[in-house]
């Protein structure tokens, strides 16, 4: 399978992870994607038989692994948003699309999904060069939200560096920080933390919290071939081996040695 990963251009850098682009071979089976506290956009061709209509559409956060279904040499071209970020580009809130697909159709209107679609598919034309229309488009977005009322901007600021904080506080911690500490620490209550995280995150900040632990334990043992688990489940952060084995269980479908032999 092609996959290849592009940096934003610096404008949409604060926003953006990365984009990226894939195709995969012709009846290719279907593959497990996990959890990883991301919120992506895909555009996908029709395929190489080209019977199959162009589609759009959102993948919201995941809480608990799925299955992607194979394509026909479909071609993909995508925009992974940092955590936090894509509910300025979709204007919606995000707990919405939780472990759903929704058609970006539903979210920009028909018409701005259609020009775009049209604009990356209708000819051939570089992969970079596909990318940046994406990119375009979502710089048009940006600028709109950007020129809302001043008192509007400035509670959007607002809001967005304190879940900055939140996050960059929860990732340096492998999610091991106590949700009470951080919302004492940003001076809001949890639960005034919690609806901020569930609009503009989509996760509940225990729940990302508790996805960040397990891609910390994912990550170990693609450098581990024999681990001890009791001593990879501390490292990790979990109060012991069966309360590792029980995120296995929910965000890779899988108990920690079954998902080990099939990584």
């Amino acid at each position: 399978m092609y996959y290849r990963e592009y940096p934003p251009r610096p404008a949409l850098a604060a926003y953006v992870d990365c984009l990226w682009a894939a195709r995969a071979p012709a009846h290719a089976s279907q593959h497990r994607v996990l959890p990883d506290n991301c919120v992506d956009i895909l555009w996908q061709d029709g395929g190489q038989s080209g019977r199959t209509p162009h589609s759009a559409f959102v993948v919201g956060m995941m809480s608990s692994p799925i299955l992607a279904a194979g394509s026909d040499a479909r071609r993909t071209l995508a925009v992974r948003f940092k955590a936090g970020a894509a509910g300025l580009f979709l204007r919606t809130p995000l707990q919405e699309l939780n472990d759903q697909r929704a058609d970006i159709a539903l979210l920009w209107g028909d018409s701005d999904a259609a020009r775009l679609a049209d604009a990356l598919w209708k000819r051939e034309q570089p992969e970079r060069q596909r990318l940046a229309l994406i990119e375009a488009y979502l710089l048009q977005r940006l600028h709109a939200a950007q020129a809302a009322p001043a008192a509007a901007v400035q509670a959007e600021q607002h809001a967005a560096g304190l879940i900055r904080y939140a996050l960059a506080a929860l990732e340096s911690s492998d999610g091991s920080l106590r949700i009470d500490d951080l919302a004492a620490r940003l001076g809001v209550s949890r639960q005034h933390l919690a609806a901020l995280f569930r609009q503009r995150v989509g996760l509940t900040p225990k729940l990302y919290a508790r996805i960040c632990r397990f891609r910390r334990a994912t990550a170990a043992l693609r450098h581990t071939a024999a681990p001890d688990w009791s001593e990879l489940a501390l490292t990790c952060g979990y109060f012991d081996q069966s309360h590792l084995i029980h995120d296995f269980q929910q965000f890779a479908g899988a108990a920690p040695q079954r998902f080990l032999l099939s990584a």
